[in-house]
């Protein structure tokens, strides 16, 4: 396993990292299985577990599993995004953030969280507000550090500057949607990270399956994702197959130099010098153990340059599957003169 330092924290984290997103009611993972994921992921070496209060169950089972062993790796959460349907059970508000913090440790079972991100950008609450609300935590002992997750590049630049001008704690680390069929954060949002040397936790660098080998033309999708999400894997679309066709020509790279679909896909991402870790989120034991084969894959220039050649810098293959549009292209409202 290799270590990175996670920004400017002086953190070192492992390069593959575990996300629990598939821990509970999402993936189905029980707890006698995450058990088993999480023992052989920290055998493995990776150091840092990523959850969120969104995923149900999930931190819950993430505090068993690793009970016994919190210090022994970074423990990152995420809050935000709604858990109900009380509309004051969600955003970035100090009373929210404060509330569930509180929460999330104990179904936990721990005292702090090392990492605690803001699950997505909320408009409706100032910078000043969620960092002020972030810097206090920190003070108090129970985070340790705190980050952003999914925001566009020109909110990052706003919340470091309100970071600064205010005098408070600053977002240490962002964590964006990256990989080969998902790649317009180059543009922008890791350029800025960089900038502002901020850690980067990438998430679904296996861009919801695609990139996992179990997707090709020649066989029938049968992924968990194509399952619950049918309308992002039907091929009669022509953004989808756009994508089938990207895989299959990634597919014959990955044949010629030698590599798995997956050491081909988290490869890539780790070849960025922003990212600090990738995300992997096993449901089973056997996807946890394909993924660690590609711990120590470094993709050779040939390799990449292949890559680009298929999908472009800076290209998103199904830019309508982003969770990440700015907010002004979602509501008409924020577009048009009262």
């Amino acid at each position: 396993m290799q270590y990175r330092t996670l920004g400017h924290t002086g953190v070192r984290v492992s390069a593959l990292s575990l996300g629990a997103m598939n821990f509970g009611a999402i993936g189905r993972t029980t707890q006698d299985e995450a058990n088993t994921i999480v023992d052989a992921a920290l055998d493995a070496g990776v150091n840092l577990i990523d959850t969120a209060d969104f995923y149900p169950g999930s931190e819950e089972i993430v505090g068993r599993a690793i009970a016994g062993r919190r210090d022994d790796l970074v423990l990152a959460t995420k809050a935000g995004l709604p858990v109900d349907d009380d509309h004051s059970h969600r955003g970035a508000s100090r009373r929210w953030l404060v509330t569930e913090l509180d929460r999330s440790l104990r179904r936990l079972g721990a005292d702090h969280v090392d990492l605690y991100q803001i699950h997505r950008w909320d408009p409706a609450t100032s910078d000043e507000e969620t960092l002020s609300a972030l810097t206090d935590l920190q003070r108090a002992g129970k985070i340790r550090y705190f980050g952003s997750s999914t925001y566009p590049a020109y909110r990052i630049v706003q919340a470091q500057w309100a970071a600064r001008e205010h005098h408070l704690g600053r977002f240490a680390t962002e964590q964006p949607g990256y990989s080969i069929l998902q790649r317009a954060a180059e543009a922008d949002v890791l350029p800025v990270t960089e900038q502002y040397g901020m850690g980067v936790l990438v998430w679904s660098p296996f861009a919801s399956g695609w990139l996992s080998g179990a997707i090709r033309a020649d066989r029938e999708f049968r992924t968990n994702r194509s399952a619950n999400m049918p309308e992002r894997f039907d091929t009669a679309l022509p953004v989808n197959r756009a994508k089938l066709d990207a895989v299959e020509q990634l597919a014959k790279v990955a044949d010629e130099a030698g590599l798995t679909m997956i050491q081909l896909a988290l490869g890539f991402v780790l070849a960025h010098p922003a990212v600090s870790t990738a995300l992997i989120g096993p449901r089973t034991l056997d996807h946890l153990n394909s993924q660690l084969a590609a711990a120590d894959v470094v993709l050779p220039a040939d390799v990449l340059d292949a890559i680009d050649s298929i999908v472009a810098p800076g290209t998103d293959l199904a830019p309508g599957e982003k969770v990440d549009t700015r907010p002004a292209l979602l509501d008409p409202s924020l577009r048009r003169r009262r």
